[in-house]
């Protein structure tokens, strides 16, 4: 007869993240010593961590940390809703951050090579999937510089954690005004911060698919030159922030809502768990 109940099942797989059969079958050969059955998963699970290098990590969760006048944002990923709101990956994902942000790394090699406690964070992550029983990846790291910070961090599901994570960088005294874009951030998805940080071959290709469907819709083409500017201006405003209309009130730019509140916008990060 076994030595252990459904709810002794329950709560290590709540405990690990673990799959009910595999947890089962542990606690089975541990003869329901709990320790046993964890190193027992955690054992079968390093054999399973190659097989599943394969898999989607469409999940997870996004976090941050503030060290040292540098924020860092992470975006920890794994297969299913049910591991990313485990405490088991939770934690592993404070750990993570943590130890990049220490180091302040700003490329997920560079953080996966960073210490914590006694490995590095890739030996942590490989460990904590083998027990976990899922894939487990670091795939977004950035680590900005500043004078000030703003995080935010977004639920798109009450029931998980943060999956939309944005860190801003600025300069100046209005914070409340720095999270306000932080949050238009997070709906808007900007890619660039300026302009002039959007690469000229993009630009290029941009103005020659515009120009192309102008001139399908039979544009005169004396009016091209005119109508196709207008077009490209129209994407800087889709993907520069400083262009892009405030979220609050779109008869502002976010550079003038930024100038009106005295402050400087000087870098952002924004991460999407599954984008």
């Amino acid at each position: 007869m076994a030595n252990f109940s459904i709810a002794d099942i329950k709560a290590l797989r709540e405990q690990l993240g673990t799959g009910m059969v595999d947890t089962k079958k542990a606690l089975e050969e541990a003869d329901g010593n709990v320790e046993k059955a964890i190193e027992i998963l955690r054992l079968k699970g390093a054999k399973g961590n190659a097989k599943r290098a394969d898999r989607a990590t469409s999940e997870g969760l996004v976090t941050a940390r503030e060290v040292g006048g540098k924020a860092t944002l992470i975006a920890l990923a794994c297969e299913t809703d049910f591991v990313a709101k485990n405490e088991r990956f939770i934690a592993l994902a404070d750990k993570v951050a943590d130890a990049v942000a220490a180091v302040a790394a700003e490329t997920p090699e560079a953080a996966l090579a960073a210490p914590a406690g006694d490995q590095t964070v890739a030996e942590l992550i490989a460990d904590e999937a083998a027990i976990i029983g899922e894939k487990i990846e670091l795939n977004r790291v950035a680590t900005l510089s500043g004078d000030a910070f703003q995080v935010y961090l977004h639920k798109r599901n009450k029931d998980l954690p943060p999956q939309v994570g944005v860190v801003v960088a600025f300069s100046g005294d209005d914070a409340e005004t720095a999270r306000s874009i932080a949050q238009h951030i997070s709906f808007a998805a900007p890619q660039y911060l300026t302009r002039d940080e959007v690469p000229t071959d993009v630009v290029d290709k941009e103005r020659e698919i515009v120009t192309e469907i102008s001139r399908n819709e039979g544009k005169p083409e004396a009016a091209l030159p005119k109508i196709v500017e207008g077009r490209v201006n129209a994407f800087f405003k889709q993907v520069v922030l400083l262009d892009q209309p405030y979220a609050k009130d779109n008869k502002l730019s976010i550079e003038q809502v930024a100038k009106d509140a005295g402050i400087t916008l000087t870098g952002f990060a924004r991460f999407e768990v599954g984008a």
